[in-house]
């Protein structure tokens, strides 16, 4: 009887310890990444100098939806990013904030954005007072 307990209590121990190794393993790194090479970039970025404001909840909830609507089936999708600081401490936050549309053709871009240019740039009053800094690249990886 004594015997059957050791045997059980090792057996018992053997199993924790194999389970808590496996938990302990790295977890699998997974790929949620979304294939952008090839995709056309648009980067929105309103520069950070006192005095400056912006609106965030307007520029999530109304802007952006808005330029998005001219885009049509062009764009991929579109992200908004809220500047925290730099990354270099102590130095001024670069960017208040920066929108960014992936488009798969920068000519049909060019061709929605430019008959609303006037409402597009009409409605920055609503949200800041910056003239942003507009940069087109590829994304390459």
């Amino acid at each position: 009887m004594r015997t059957k307990l050791i045997l059980s209590f090792l057996l018992l121990t053997c199993f924790v310890a194999f389970s808590r190794e496996k938990n302990l393993e790295k977890p699998k790194k997974q790929d949620i990444t979304v294939d952008e090479k090839g995709l056309i970039k648009i980067c929105v970025m309103y520069p950070f100098s006192e005095g400056k404001t912006f609106n965030m909840e307007y520029y999530e909830t109304k802007h952006m939806p808005m330029v998005a609507g001219f885009l049509g089936a062009n764009l991929v999708k579109y992200t908004i990013e809220k500047g925290l600081s730099s990354g270099i401490p102590n130095q001024a936050l670069p960017f208040m904030a920066i929108g960014t549309f992936y488009v798969k053709s920068l000519s049909e871009y060019q061709a929605a954005v430019a008959p609303n240019r006037d409402a597009i740039r009409a409605d920055f009053a609503n949200y800041t007072n910056v003239t942003p800094v507009i940069l087109v690249s590829e994304v390459v990886k």
